[in-house]
């Protein structure tokens, strides 16, 4: 008999590194928030968001829908990457489902546990699932490293004056993840060994036209995310100093392990945005961007969930029946 490996453990002094980490990165956004709230006009908060033009709510659900489509489109990459047979419009409905979750609740909630038990409603295999999460993954990632390298190694985000000391480093910074994006579409491209196995399962590396997909999604997605705070915001605002904040704003929400990034958005916009924009003004953007981006498309996927546990069930009883 074959013994499995015991799985390795992290050693303890990284792990209480990246919990010290956390919380003072989490304490400074507390802080950050709370000092910046306190000097925020908030009866003109409530007057900006009642001078938004029904054109202009009405293009932000279109620009929620493009951007929600093609987030979905990740799961058709995985659907092409493992070549399972569920439907298109399956896929796009679960993965609308998963991915509305996964930003209000977290990624435990949406990308793991509500797809592993949609999917596999369907009859998919657990390993068909995690190559498909896989794929998704790295084209979120793939896109955000894209447009951030762009970005910040241009310098097209404009800084607040005491922030210029750090100009360099996010150049820096940028160089590395334009480096990072364009090593694994070489590798897609030019890699002779394809396959690896990772934890017990196997990782195939994907053709250059499926991760030039990938990029292309994954791009396009954040973009899109952008644009739609960008729509929200006073005109005269330069865009890609939005995509650039919301670009950092998403990185440390990863940090901070708080859903929907509740906070860490608005404190880093405030802290990012303030010398170009009244804070009143930004508070209002956001407040409707979190209620376009995540409450509207959250209430949408509470219904689509309920009508996909429902054929989920009836397809097991089914399948009790003809084993019967």
């Amino acid at each position: 008999m074959k013994v499995a490996d015991r799985p390795t453990r992290p050693r303890p002094w990284l792990r209480w590194l990246k919990h010290g980490v956390t919380l003072l990165f989490f304490i400074l956004i507390a802080v950050l928030l709370v000092s910046m709230a306190r000097n925020v006009d908030w009866p003109e908060v409530v007057e900006t968001l009642r001078d938004y033009r029904p054109l202009t709510l009405a293009a932000g659900v279109g620009i929620t829908a493009a951007s929600y489509a093609a987030f979905s489109s990740y799961d058709l990459l995985g659907k092409r990457y493992t070549g399972h047979g569920l439907s298109a419009r399956q896929v796009l409905q679960l993965a609308f489902v998963c991915y509305a979750f996964n930003l209000n609740l977290g990624a435990w909630v949406g990308s793991l546990a509500m797809r592993y038990r949609l999917y596999t409603r369907l009859g998919l295999g657990v390993a068909t699932v995690t190559r498909i999460l896989s794929v998704s993954l790295i084209a979120n990632w793939l896109g955000y490293m894209l447009l951030a390298g762009v970005v910040f190694s241009a310098r097209l985000l404009e800084l607040p004056a005491s922030w210029e000391i750090g100009a360099t480093g996010l150049q820096l910074l940028g160089v590395g993840l334009l480096a990072t994006a364009c090593g694994y579409l070489a590798a897609c491209r030019f890699s002779r060994r394809r396959t690896w196995h990772v934890r017990g399962h196997e990782i195939v590396l994907p053709p250059l036209r499926l991760a030039l997909l990938q990029a292309a999604l994954g791009a396009a997605n954040w973009s899109l995310m952008a644009l739609l705070v960008y729509l929200l915001l006073p005109e005269g605002v330069f865009f890609p100093s939005i995509l650039g904040i919301l670009l950092i704003s998403a990185v440390a929400g990863v940090i901070t392990h708080i859903p929907a990034g509740l906070g860490v958005l608005e404190a880093v916009f405030l802290a990012l945005l303030q010398h170009q924009v009244a804070s009143s003004q930004i508070l209002a953007a956001l407040i409707g961007y979190r209620a376009l981006y995540f409450l509207l498309p959250l209430a949408v996927a509470c219904v689509l969930y309920l009508v996909l546990e429902r054929r989920g069930r009836q397809r097991q009883r089914a399948e009790a029946g003809h084993e019967g």
